[in-house]
């Protein structure tokens, strides 16, 4: 038997043993382990996480809240099919989601991803209407299964070699207020309702209409934050034809807008949400949720799962609760939020290359683009910026279809001391471009 390699040697041959998809991505950083708002390289350093997880590890990485009941539960059953065996964090869970989820949903499929919760919604609208037809909007990312493929247009290389899909699927603007030619947030939300009537004009009639799909904020397209008004003028069209809303909330949930769920910020009730990565922070689990009105009406055997619903992620899921509960995080979000919009929109002052700042809660992020242009997007600016980031102990990822913007969003347990030594960093990271 040959010897076994070094944590260096793989590394080092980490383009040989993963798929190009899953291995040529940024900044493939060795780590040893995490800890609240820390990643520890294997280099020995420590790298404040601006990423968290892709906003999965929202209490932070290894609470040791969520470790213990995770450790707990896996000394008990570590596998129970959902329909064989009936677990208690599985139903304790669903009671528990069914006490914040928006929409008045209290009955859930639990899967195992975002993509496994939009493939769950995307089916479940069409089952129950009898409709054919889902309309998503341009700039969305719902996962890269082949249903979540068929509705993501945030980069068209999700899609690239991979088609065709599935058919009845409809695109329609999401409002960008930034990159309007409208005037004024409300004449881009209008610009953006306009396109969903031209698609009713000319290529499917509401009544063919099974539901819309939506995330309340763009995430991999930007983190970009429509007007309330376009959202609540969705919710009326849905409910003048009789088509089911759909809340992708999988980036959106669990505090990072600083409520539960994005749907609570503007005040605009789902039919359906799509839940999943802070779900259970970091532990694999995914859910779609409805009123018993809707997925009551979705039979027997029309779907299933082997592992969704694990008992180890449930009990992870309900301590997750209790910490963002307890911890009170939805308002440390919603505080450090505010505190950090203001930074950035005074660093947006002094730098040219800063076009806009935006965000909710926590859920923030920066735009750059090209100085002197007419917002020219500088995705060349973002890959200097991250990597003078990374060097001095920042980890940040990008994001936006040109890949011109940059998302911050630290663990909900972040402190106004770690928020200013993250910032700090960033700022000059930003200023030190010519």
């Amino acid at each position: 038997m040959k010897e076994q390699p070094t944590f260096e040697e793989l590394v080092k041959r980490l383009n040989d043993l993963l798929a190009p998809c899953l291995a040529q991505d940024w900044p493939n950083l060795p780590a040893d382990r995490a800890e609240g708002v820390y990643v520890y390289g294997h280099d020995g350093r420590r790298y404040l996480d601006f990423l968290a997880g892709f906003g999965a590890c929202n209490v932070g990485h290894n609470h040791p809240r969520v470790v213990a009941a995770a450790r707990e539960q896996m000394e008990r059953v570590v596998h129970a099919p959902v329909g064989v065996i009936a677990h208690e964090p599985l139903l304790r869970l669903a009671w528990e989601l069914g006490q914040i989820t928006p929409g008045g949903a209290d009955m859930f499929f639990f899967g195992n991803s975002g993509a496994e919760a939009v493939e769950g919604a995307l089916k479940l609208a069409r089952y129950v209407t009898g409709r054919p037809g889902i309309i998503a909007f341009l700039g969305g990312f719902h996962g890269r299964t082949m249903g979540a493929t068929a509705v993501t247009t945030s980069k068209v290389k999700y899609r690239t070699g991979h088609g065709p899909f599935l058919p009845d699927v409809y695109f329609a603007r999401f409002p960008y207020p930034y990159r309007s030619s409208a005037s004024g947030a409300e004449a881009c939300a209008q610009e953006a309702l306009e396109d969903i009537e031209r698609l009713f004009e000319y290529a499917i009639a509401p009544e063919d209409v099974a539901a819309f799909l939506v995330e309340p904020i763009q995430g991999e397209g930007g983190y970009v934050v429509p007007p309330r008004s376009w959202l609540a003028a969705l919710r009326e069209i849905c409910d003048q034809h009789g088509i089911l809303l759909i809340f992708d909330e999988v980036q959106t949930g669990f505090g990072r807008t600083g409520e539960w769920f994005a749907a609570q910020v503007f005040g605009v009730e789902p039919d359906i949400v799509c839940l999943a990565k802070a779900i259970a922070n970091g532990f694999p689990l995914g859910a779609t949720a409805a009123r018993r009105e809707v997925m009551g009406k979705w039979g027997a055997a029309s779907h299933g799962t082997t592992y969704g619903g694990n008992p180890i992620s449930c009990a992870a899921a309900l301590a997750t609760l209790d910490v963002i509960r307890e911890e009170n995080l939805l308002e440390n979000a919603r505080a450090q939020g505010a505190y950090m919009l203001e930074a950035l929109r005074e660093l947006q002052a002094e730098s040219p290359i800063v076009g806009d700042v935006r965000g909710v809660g926590m859920m923030i992020a920066v735009e750059f683009v090209k100085p002197g242009s007419d917002k020219e997007p500088n995705p060349e600016a973002v890959r200097r910026i991250l990597e003078r980031a990374l060097a001095d102990g920042l980890l940040m990822y990008p994001c936006g279809h040109w890949t011109q913007t940059i998302r911050l969003i630290p663990p909900l347990t972040i402190t106004r001391e770690q928020v200013d030594e993250g910032l700090d960093i960033f700022r000059r990271a930003v200023l030190a471009e010519p």
